[in-house]
């Protein structure tokens, strides 16, 4: 039960992390020292992070309107997609396959308020997992260049 619920809330999740995909390419060469990948603790540290963000927006009435109607095959893929994203903007071995985010997010009417709150959530999940400042501000810093993308409404 806690799995379905927690695949309810995907999308959210990849409105406020899909700005990686566009903000922190990190170019090998351009590398001093470990990719942020690396740093936040690889794959199973992101995939960590993103159940953990998703549990936290299954109890959210005001973010739950986004998730209506999604098959558990689609919420499923929507988070693989999300962990994709994120491990590749981060500087890993994944390819995101999925939609940019402007079309993926079109007409959900998402407001300047669903995007706080939802960045609110993303901050509460990187200090339970005690993400160092430096890492914390890298991801913060690549999720403020997405806002335009997805907020519809003011």
């Amino acid at each position: 039960m806690f799995k379905k619920r927690v695949l309810l809330y995907l999308p959210v999740f990849a409105l406020v992390l899909a700005a990686l995909s566009s903000s922190v390419q990190i170019a090998p060469a351009q590398m001093k020292g470990d990719s942020l990948y690396k740093r936040l603790g690889g794959y199973d540290a992101l995939a960590a992070v993103t159940d953990d963000f998703l549990a936290r927006l299954v109890t959210d009435k005001q973010l739950s309107r986004f998730f209506v109607g999604a098959s558990d095959g689609s919420k499923i893929r929507i988070r693989q997609l999300v962990v994709d994203q994120l491990c590749e903007a981060t500087g890993g071995p994944c390819k995101y396959i999925g939609r940019d985010m402007k079309t993926a997010h079109k007409g959900l009417g998402i407001t300047e308020d669903d995007w706080n709150l939802a960045v609110k959530h993303l901050v509460a999940t990187l200090d339970k997992f005690n993400v160092p400042k430096k890492e914390k501000d890298e991801v913060l810093g690549a999720i403020s260049g997405l806002k335009g993308d997805l907020v519809e409404k003011k």
